[in-house]
Formats: structure tokens, sequence, C-alpha cells
């Protein structure tokens, strides 16, 4: 049961029909998992520890640069030097001191992830390193461990759910084979409008509650959003023959 602070705590999104205290305590007994502390990774940390999901692992081995400060939105100028995952953990334990937090301060190897993937209800990906995204993906299939990939780039970002569990399922090499080779582009050479940040990151969070309290959500299906125009196109991704996630 949920205590009386949790209650209040969590009252407005207890008012929603189709969202009880059963739900509140799916979120509650949830283990996540967000690698990068980033212009993504920001917005969803920042939802998921307020709506309340029970057990957070923050991961991220980068310093906050002055570069960050444009888009990053939970960290100061002062704080510039330091770990993002650390200074994520002391923002969020004060945002909400019901859950539990804990920290890893660098990036996450081939065998953490395989570990990580086996404890987790969920991870997301908001990492803007196409080799770490194969890692993450590749874990996930291993343990069916649904997974939620964003990304942005100048005035356009994507948002991918990929659920192991469900039949027939597209899987992130599904969509970007590895024989594509790397972006020509990134945040760094082509730049990122930080609103743009904000809404990826808070769709991700948003599929990220639907799916941890067994709500339908937007699997095998990629979801580009163009800035600019402020629309949304979403194109169904099927699953390839010949990936990692064929007879997994």
């Amino acid at each position: 049961m949920l205590t009386s602070n949790e209650q209040l705590r969590y009252s407005r999104q207890l008012l929603l029909k189709g969202f009880s205290e059963t739900e509140q305590l799916q979120l509650k007994n949830a283990k996540v998992l967000i690698v990068g502390l980033g212009g993504l990774g920001n917005p969803v940390a920042m939802y998921l520890a307020a709506t309340g999901v029970g057990q957070l692992i923050l991961a991220d081995g980068d310093n906050i640069d002055v570069t960050n400060l444009q888009r990053q939105v939970m960290f100061h100028t002062e704080q510039v030097g330091e770990n993002k995952a650390e200074i994520a953990f002391q923002h969020l334990t004060k945002l909400n001191p019901e859950i539990d937090i804990e920290v890893i301060d660098e990036m996450l190897d081939d065998e953490q992830l395989d570990y990580y993937a086996s404890e987790m209800d969920l991870i997301i990906d908001c990492t803007d390193n196409l080799s770490t995204r194969y890692a993450i993906n590749l874990a996930c299939v291993n343990h069916k461990t649904p997974l939620i990939s964003g990304a942005a780039i100048r005035f356009e970002g994507q948002l991918f759910v990929i659920n192991p569990t469900a039949d027939d399922y597209a899987c992130y090499e599904c969509f970007y084979p590895k024989n594509k080779g790397e972006p020509a582009l990134n945040c760094s050479t082509a730049g990122v409008l930080g609103p743009v940040l904000g809404v990826i990151g808070s769709m991700q969070a948003l599929e990220a509650i639907k799916l941890l309290t067994k709500k339908q959500t937007s699997a095998n299906k990629i979801k580009l959003f163009d800035g600019l125009s402020g629309q949304w196109q979403e194109f169904k991704i099927g699953k390839r023959s010949n990936c990692i996630c064929n007879n997994k």
C-alpha cells in the first residue's frame, strides 16, 4: 500500500481515470536504468523521479561542460566540471526523497549492460553514441528487457519503443542496421535546439510510465518530430530476418 505521504505526493495522478493506487504501486516497485544524463536524460530522470518510479539507476561518465547548459536543464553554471550522474542524483534526491537512486559515474561496458539488462524492468537510452545504442539494444534483446530509445539533432527528434516481450517485435538494429555506419552529424557538429530534447525526453518518460503501468505503448513504430512545424510522423518498423533479434 501507499503511505499517506505518497498518496498526497502523487494525488494529482491518482485522480486520473485508469490510474489508481495499483498503477502507482507498479511504478513504486519498478527498476529503471537511464543511460545518459544529457539533454534527453535530464527530463527523463526528472519526470520519472517526480512520478514515483521506485528505483532509478543513473549512468553517465561525462562531466558537465558549459556547452551543455543550453539544453541540460538540471545542471547549473557552478557545477561545470562535475560528474553528470552525481549532480543528477543530488537534484533528484531533493525532488523526491521517497525513491531509491543509484549512481554509476562511468560509461557502461558490455558486461555491465548485460548485468543491468537482466535486473531492470526497463532501460531508457538517452545516449548520443551509436555504438552504445547497439550495445544497449543487444543487452535488452538478450534479456527481453523493454527499451525506450530517443535521439535529437538540429530541430528534429525521434522516439522508438522496443518491447522484446511482445510477439514479432522489432529492435533498434531492425531500424538502423550496423552496416549503415555512423551518422555523419551529431549535436557537436550540427547543433540542437534545447526544447526539442525536452519534447523527446518527455515523450520517453511518458512511454516509460505507460509501459511500467501496463498501458498500450507505441512499439514497433518510429515517431519523428519536426520542431519547426510542430508535427509528428510515424512509421512502422518491420522485423529484419537477419537481425540479432530474430529467433531471440
